[in-house]
């Protein structure tokens, strides 16, 4: 139960990784061949040819079984650091994919296009540790410089101690002010203009200094009325700096170019795979639901290790071993094959609840309790819960994760539910068709949802909702 309840939890590309485990390390499991192989290959071989080709099988495996059993011993791998195991964690990390370049990583890499001393590498190399995830500076240039550690300057790439610089006077550990500001400037020359900048405010400054835009206009308004920006507060703004609301809107789609994180163009992250389990498609005129069995192998118990197990003596120690690898490798099909029915009944399930949704997408996505699932399926919610973490079906409208599909609801002045899910996209398609000069408050959102859809929520409902998708208030989404 304990390893049915693990396997029913493990995603599609998890699954595959343990079925691969299990496949090594138990010589009773075997995959068996599709139905399409076994017609290739002629269909089934007659008796006498299975019982010479199993013979001659059935002496290389007693020649293996020594081995095997050293490697296996009683159904698990040694522990030791030496050997398979060993062998083993090396093959994971070979293959692990290798993790993306970090920022400061990026551009310690670009320091070799800089012609720069052993002591200004060593500092341009202090700077870039001292960035932040945006390329920002936390200090300033002062702070830094006090900060640099002076060891830090006489140490090469593979840590051994340098000979002092030409010019260097010996003693001369201290980092000035002027020498370490003399060194960002050449970084901003090689990675980003604004690259070690204090706040927003100077990052975008140093972009209009660099690209020498002469706009007195834009640079009032980046020194002076950022938060007024970010507010849409255009009035205010052309009433402080006496220009008219179009050289505001003009200069605000000059300050659109600029690069708000010089950091960001580096490092980077890996995409994780999704692998859909559960599978929707519309056959003639009705939506299936079937799991993704192409991917998972069929299992099914060695024949020729069966026999061997047969032909073995009883009490002998080959035979204690291969019971044990039998019983563990029929419970490991079991399981296998009973995720697979749970999976699919309860995605069954899900989805005659959601057809709605399959039909017309998320705004006739219905409210579903997990509870409900479970009841109809006859499992306990807990097996529920099991099934869809971390599994996703594919269907007409996209990729989703199962867990989605499951979501409370409001009910409707005719009686009907409406899923959150469908409110919130009623409130996006309010506020897509909203006249951009009198966008609509949270009050008249809510007002609106009650007159086109007939869903009654509160004000601080639609509040909580257009936050979650990520929607400014009414006076930021005000066009002037």
């Amino acid at each position: 139960m304990i390893q049915a309840m693990k396997i029913l939890q493990l995603g599609a590309l998890d699954l595959l990784e343990r079925i691969d485990q299990e496949l090594v390390e138990n010589p009773m499991l075997e995959e068996a061949p599709r139905e399409a192989e076994a017609e290739a290959e002629g269909g089934p071989r007659e008796p006498s040819e299975n019982r010479d080709s199993d013979s001659a099988a059935v002496e290389r495996m007693l020649d293996d079984l020594e081995r095997i059993q050293r490697d296996f011993g009683d159904g698990t791998r040694a522990t030791s650091g030496d050997g398979d195991e060993g062998d083993r964690k090396l093959a994971a990390l070979a293959n692990a994919p290798d993790e993306p370049h970090s920022m400061a990583e990026a551009m310690h890499e670009e320091l070799a296009f800089l012609d720069l001393t052993d002591r200004e590498r060593a500092i341009a190399e202090f700077v870039i540790s001292s960035l932040d995830e945006r390329g920002y500076l936390q200090d300033g240039i002062e702070e830094l410089a006090a900060d640099c550690p002076l060891a830090f300057l006489h140490r090469g790439e593979e840590g051994q101690e340098l000979p002092p610089a030409p010019g260097d006077e010996p003693g001369d550990d201290e980092v000035s002010p002027e020498e370490l500001n003399a060194v960002l400037i050449r970084l901003r020359g090689l990675i980003h203009p604004a690259l070690g900048a204090r706040d927003l405010r100077e990052a975008l400054l140093l972009q209009i200094d660099h690209f020498e835009q002469e706009d007195p206009l834009l640079r009032a308004i980046v020194s002076d009325h950022l938060e007024d920006v970010q507010q849409n507060r255009l009035p205010r703004i052309a009433k402080a700096t006496g220009a008219s609301l179009d050289e505001i809107k003009e200069a605000l789609e000059h300050l659109k170019r600029l690069d708000p994180a010089p950091g960001a163009q580096y490092g980077g992250s890996t995409a994780s795979v999704i692998l859909p389990d559960v599978i929707v498609e519309l056959v003639d005129g009705e939506y299936v639901v079937r799991l993704d069995r192409e991917r998972v192998p069929r299992l099914q118990l060695s024949p020729t290790y069966r026999r061997l197990l047969e032909s073995s003596q009883k009490g002998d120690e080959a035979q204690v071993w291969l019971k044990k690898r039998l019983e563990s490798a029929r419970w490991f099909i079991d399981a296998v094959a009973q995720r697979q029915s749970t999976l699919e009944r309860i995605a069954v399930v899900i989805f005659r609840h959601q057809r709605p949704f399959l039909e017309k997408g998320l705004t006739a996505l219905q409210p579903l309790r997990m509870q409900e699932v479970a009841d109809e399926v006859g499992v306990h919610i807990s097996t529920v819960s099991r099934a869809v973490s971390g599994k996703y079906a594919q269907t007409p409208r996209g990729i989703f994760p199962l867990k989605f599909f499951f979501t409370g609801g409001t009910t409707k002045g005719t009686g009907e539910v409406a899923s959150q899910v469908s409110i919130q996209q009623y409130i996006k398609r309010l506020v897509e068709d909203e006249d951009p000069e009198h966008p609509l408050s949270d009050e008249e959102l809510a007002k609106r949802l009650f007159e086109k859809h007939n869903v009654k929520i509160a004000r601080r409902t639609v509040t909580k909702y257009r936050k979650l998708l990520d929607i400014p208030s009414s006076s930021v989404r005000k066009a002037f």
